[in-house]
């Protein structure tokens, strides 16, 4: 079956943002996986936190923004159904939120999980869903095709880390057990 124009548009911004994340997450990985010394894990879990808390906070405030400047939309959306704009931004938000919470739990994962010379995998990937949100927010009132990389470079280095993470669980399992029934 052939892809519309559309979903080939949606295929090759996903396309383009899988290669920019596989691109910039190894890329960080290889110039400082071996001379890896930031912060402590937990430091830096909670600067990249930071990423998908700025873009939550950004579409929570530009939401309320509207809603107060607009009265046919100053009461919620429980109130009433809403303008256009309204709808937009809920929309906005609410896939925001699904992305910081995934990311969230990734991050969180990867800071107790991996090795020493992957943790700049993680920074590379606060920094690709920063960018992924500032694009898919762009281009989200143009449809799917302008939105597709945008959102691919917010969940892609989210779904890479949390499949490293579940690696990192079946590849240490044993390990992890012993050390649980250990208690310690």
């Amino acid at each position: 079956m052939p892809l519309s124009d559309k979903q080939a548009g949606v295929a090759k911004g996903m396309g383009a943002g899988v290669m920019v994340t596989l691109a910039g997450m190894a890329g960080m990985v290889a110039l400082f996986g071996r001379t890896f010394g930031g912060p402590d894990r937990a430091g830096l879990c909670a600067v990249a936190l930071l990423a998908p808390a700025l873009a939550l906070a950004f579409s929570i405030a530009r939401l309320a923004r509207h809603r107060f400047f607009n009265a046919e939309d100053i009461d919620g959306s429980a109130s009433s159904a809403g303008s256009d704009t309204a709808r937009q931004l809920q929309s906005l938000l609410q896939n925001t939120l699904e992305q910081a919470v995934l990311a969230a739990l990734a991050y969180a994962g990867w800071c107790a999980l991996a090795p020493d010379f992957l943790m700049p995998a993680l920074p590379a990937a606060a920094l690709l869903f920063l960018l992924g949100r500032i694009l898919f927010f762009a281009g989200y009132a143009h449809g799917a095709q302008s939105r597709a990389f945008g959102f691919a470079l917010t969940f892609y280095p989210t779904l890479a880390l949390v499949f490293g993470d579940a690696g990192f669980v079946i590849v240490n399992a044993a390990g992890l057990l012993r050390q649980f029934a250990a208690g310690g």
